[in-house]
């Protein structure tokens, strides 16, 4: 049995990153639902009780309702008597101090001001407490990836810092904006002429990880995502965090690049492969028209205000679902929800692809006719198919939940 359970509702695009670095580390694991831990996974219902629960990226608040009290407890009572919980971005803000929060960490989240220093995403230096068991031998600086990260509040010293933010790196955006391809002296023109500020360094000196006590339990939490995919030296630093809480030695390398669109189909089913072919040309649509870009095999970039981040997790979810042969468990839960999920996906599309070019539209026509192309019916439209960020809903949250529920069936083939 697996000494990593990781939490897998709410997780979306993020749950698929931690799950592909373990599985190519040749890391036993359990994807849990939040009804499994509420009726006890984390105190041996499910076989072995584990050493890690890991909780993934992901709207914080939405994976504390699908928890229940009952759940928010049963890992309370998990870190407090041994247990390390390991929570990445969402996962962390889950963790603190919060009135949706589990307390495991008297932190609490600090919010933005400018709205556009949460859009923050790339790799950025930092400095590690490299005396520290946590951090691997010699490791005192590291580049390590963000992808939208909240902030934390200190609220006192009994929490350990164990990465700082420093500058950004080579492959940093504030929002839709590539840092690496401005002229120097940019930035400065921008706040002269316009009092416009982008400069990401008011993170600089902030904590990025931490670690503190719980009870007889650890608790880690990152808002660099440690689990990206061929991010070494934040890799090397998960695996010796994962060797620590397990008394195990990991030195696996790198996670493997991830090209989503290479991915293999090995399962033979028309309405998701249909569905795949459909998001295809929905980002293809999304790219000729300047709205979609990918940054990486692995990662959509978006202009902002397109809905980049929602398109991402379907797309990567339908094509990780298909890479897998489903067995006869998985088969009955889809031959019960696959028509539902055709229905949805036709729906979305139809109304996305008019939605998109919309946008594209508004832009054209907006310096000779602003009010040509109605904001607030875009605003609608978006809301009916992805939702108002942050809150994610419409078509797009329905489709998500069955596709979460698909590859957790997936994921337990084997198990008896």
């Amino acid at each position: 049995m697996s000494s990593i359970h990781i939490y897998w509702d709410e997780s979306h695009f993020w749950g698929l990153l931690v799950t592909r670095a373990l599985s190519a580390w040749g890391i036993p694991h359990r994807l849990v639902r939040g009804h499994e831990i509420a009726d006890g996974a984390l105190s041996g219902k499910l076989g072995d009780t584990p050493k890690v629960l890991i909780v993934p990226g992901g709207r914080a608040k939405g994976k504390a309702d699908r928890l229940t009290a009952r759940g928010m407890d049963s890992i309370r009572n998990f870190v407090h008597n041994g247990g390390t919980y390991i929570g990445f971005c969402g996962g962390t803000g889950m963790a603190l101090s919060e009135p949706y929060g589990l307390g495991l960490s008297p932190w609490t989240r600090k919010g933005y001001k400018n709205r556009l220093h949460h859009f923050l995403s790339g790799h950025v230096k930092a400095t590690l407490a490299s005396e520290h068991s946590l951090i691997p031998e010699g490791m005192d600086t590291a580049l390590l990836p963000v992808w939208w990260p909240g902030r934390f509040e200190p609220r006192n010293d009994s929490v350990t810092v164990l990465a700082r933010y420093g500058k950004p790196g080579p492959d940093f955006w504030v929002a839709d904006i590539n840092l690496s391809t401005l002229p120097k002296g940019t930035m400065t023109d921008w706040e002269n002429l316009y009092g416009i500020h982008l400069r990401p360094n008011f993170m600089e000196g902030l904590p990025c990880v931490t670690a503190n006590d719980f009870g007889r339990g650890k608790v880690i939490l990152s808002y660099a995502h440690l689990e990206t995919p061929a991010s070494p030296h934040a890799n090397r630093w998960l695996q010796h965090l994962l060797g620590e809480a397990l008394n195990e030695q990991f030195d696996n390398g790198p996670v493997p690049a991830w090209d989503v669109a290479a991915r293999p189909e090995n399962w033979d089913d028309d309405i998701l492969q249909n569905a795949r072919k459909a998001m295809e040309q929905i980002i293809t649509t999304g790219t000729e028209h300047f709205l979609l870009f990918w940054r990486n095999p692995w990662l959509l970039g978006w202009r902002r205000g397109i809905p980049g981040a929602g398109i991402n997790s379907l797309y990567s979810l339908i094509c990780e679902s298909l890479a897998t042969k489903p067995d006869d468990k998985t088969l009955i839960f889809w031959a019960k929800n696959r028509h539902r999920f055709k229905e949805l996906m036709d729906l979305l599309i139809n109304g996305l692809t008019g939605y998109l070019l919309a946008e594209r539209l508004s832009m054209t026509v907006f310096h000779s006719d602003p009010l040509a192309i109605s904001k607030e019916n875009l605003r609608e439209q978006r809301r009916a198919l992805f939702g108002i960020p942050p809150e994610p809903g419409g078509i797009h949250a329905d489709l998500v939940t069955l596709l979460e529920e698909l590859y957790w069936h997936l994921s337990l083939q084997g198990e008896s």
